[in-house]
C-alpha cells in the first residue's frame, strides 16, 4: 500500500508524539510526580500506529496494562491523558483512572485495562455490535504475549470466528509476559499459528516496522469491513522499558535495550525509510520533533496545575443511566 505524504507526516507525528509522551512520563514518574503504576509503550509504535491509520472515529479499538501508544494513536487527546496520569480532575476520567484505565468512548477507545486478556472479549462483543448495526465499522483488540495465553483471548477467537465479527486480534509480542519469554511460554511456533486453529486468517508481522504492520492492517480491516470475518496480526516488536516502571529487568541480557535502541528504532526506521526515498524532507520532520516537544511540555504544566479530585468525586461515575 501507499501512503501519501501527508499521510506519512501524520504517521511520523503519531509514532513521535507516543514516544515522547512514555519518554517525559518515565521521568516524571521517577520524580514521583505520578501516582499508581505505569507501563510504557516506548518501542512499539509503529504497531499502534500502522493499525489505527486505517481506523475511523466510529470504529472502536480496546487496550491493555501498556495502553498510552493505543490511545494516542486513536487520536485521544494528549493533555486529557497527562492529566489522568497525573490524577487530575482535567483528565479523560476524571483523574480516577490512571494510566491503566484511559478511555475515551467518543473515539471508540474502549479502555486501557488492568485485566490480561481483558480486551479480546470487549471488542468481541463491539464487532457484533458493529456488524448487527450494519455500519461497517470494525473493533481492534491489542493483547499482549501473556494476554495471548488467557482464555479470555481463546473464546473471543473462537467466538469472533463462529459469528464471523468484524473484529482483528492484534498480539503485540514483545518478547516477555512480564518477566516470562514468549519463546517457551506459548506452545505454538506463533500466535498467528494458534489463530488459524481457530480458522482466522492470521500473519505474522515485523512490528518494528510500520509499513509492514501497515500493510497487514489494512488487508485486515479492509477483511473485515467487507464481512470476510476476523483476523489476527502476531506482531513482534520489543519494548525499551520494563514491564512496569520499577522493574529491574534482571531478565535482560547484558546491552539488550541499548542495543534494541540502536539497531531496532521503529521511529528511526520509519523516518530513514521516508527521508532516504525522497518522500519526505528532513526537515519537515524535524519541524514535526518541535512541535511534538512543546506539546508534551504543554500537557506536562498543564497537568500539574490542573486541581486533584475532590472527596465529593469519590460517588460520581459509579452508576450508568439508560
Amino acid at each position: 500500500m501507499t501512503l501519501a505524504k501527508d499521510d506519512l507526516l501524520a504517521a511520523y507525528r503519531v509514532m513521535k508524539t507516543i514516544r515522547e509522551f512514555e519518554e517525559r512520563v518515565h521521568v516524571e514518574f521517577a520524580a514521583g510526580e505520578i501516582p499508581g503504576f505505569v507501563h510504557l509503550y516506548a518501542g512499539e509504535e509503529a504497531c499502534a500506529a500502522g493499525v489505527c491509520t486505517h481506523l475511523s472515529k466510529e470504529d472502536y479499538i480496546a487496550s491493555t496494562h501498556r495502553g498510552h501508544g493505543h490511545c494516542i494513536a486513536k487520536g485521544v487527546d494528549v493533555h486529557g491523558m497527562m492529566a489522568e496520569l497525573f490524577g487530575r480532575r482535567t483528565g479523560l476520567c476524571g483523574g480516577k483512572g490512571g494510566s491503566m484505565h484511559v478511555a475515551d468512548l467518543e473515539l471508540g477507545m474502549m479502555g486501557a485495562n488492568g485485566i490480561v486478556g481483558g480486551g479480546p472479549p470487549l471488542v468481541t462483543g463491539a464487532a457484533l455490535s458493529a456488524k448487527r448495526a450494519g455500519h461497517g465499522n470494525v473493533a481492534v483488540a491489542f493483547v499482549g504475549d501473556g494476554g495471548s495465553n488467557q482464555g479470555t483471548t481463546f473464546e473471543s477467537l473462537n467466538l469472533a470466528k463462529v459469528w464471523n465479527l468484524p473484529a482483528i486480534f492484534v498480539v503485540e509480542d514483545n518478547g516477555y509476559a512480564e518477566a516470562t519469554s514468549s519463546k517457551w511460554s506459548i506452545g505454538a511456533e506463533s500466535n498467528a499459528e494458534r489463530a488459524r486453529g481457530f480458522g482466522l486468517h492470521a500473519v505474522r508481522v515485523d512490528g518494528h516496522d510500520f509499513f509492514a504492520v501497515y500493510d497487514a492492517a489494512g488487508e485486515a480491516v479492509q477483511r473485515a469491513r467487507d464481512g470476510g470475518g476476523p483476523s489476527l496480526l502476531d506482531c513482534q516488536l520489543n519494548r525499551y522499558y520494563g514491564h512496569f516502571e520499577g522493574d529491574a529487568q534482571t531478565y535482560r541480557g547484558p546491552d539488550e535495550v541499548k542495543k534494541l535502541r540502536a539497531d531496532q528504532d521503529c521511529v528511526a526506521r520509519f523516518s530513514k525509510r521516508v527521508t532516504e526515498s525522497g518522500d519526505v524532507a528532513e526537515s519537515k520532520l524535524a519541524a514535526i520533533d518541535q512541535e511534538v516537544l512543546e506539546l508534551i511540555e504543554d500537557a506536562v504544566a498543564a497537568a500539574k496545575s490542573a486541581p486533584k479530585p475532590e472527596a465529593g468525586d469519590l460517588l460520581t461515575d459509579v452508576y450508568v443511566s439508560y
